[in-house]
């Protein structure tokens, strides 16, 4: 499982919940699992959220995710 840590600001969407727990291989899977486990998450995901991954920001929805990975999802920061 992928310990996945969200941002403050979409905690209320997940029950406030900082840290959850998901299976998947990569990104896009974490994401989805993210989204079955907590569905009022799906229009922020939709919108672009960031993935940050070991201090990184990782665009490739099919990049690799391993367990022991620090996996935070952030709510994208709009403007200009």
């Amino acid at each position: 499982m992928v310990e996945i840590n969200l941002w403050s600001g979409l905690r209320r969407f997940a029950n406030d919940q900082t840290v959850i727990s998901v299976n998947g291989y990569t990104v896009r899977e974490i994401l989805d699992a993210l989204v079955k486990a907590h569905p009022a998450l799906l229009p922020i995901i939709k919108s672009g959220v960031s993935v940050s991954v070991n201090g990184q920001i990782i665009t490739n929805m099919f990049a690799a995710i391993d367990a022991s990975d620090e996996v935070y999802v952030i709510q994208r920061i709009k403007g200009g």
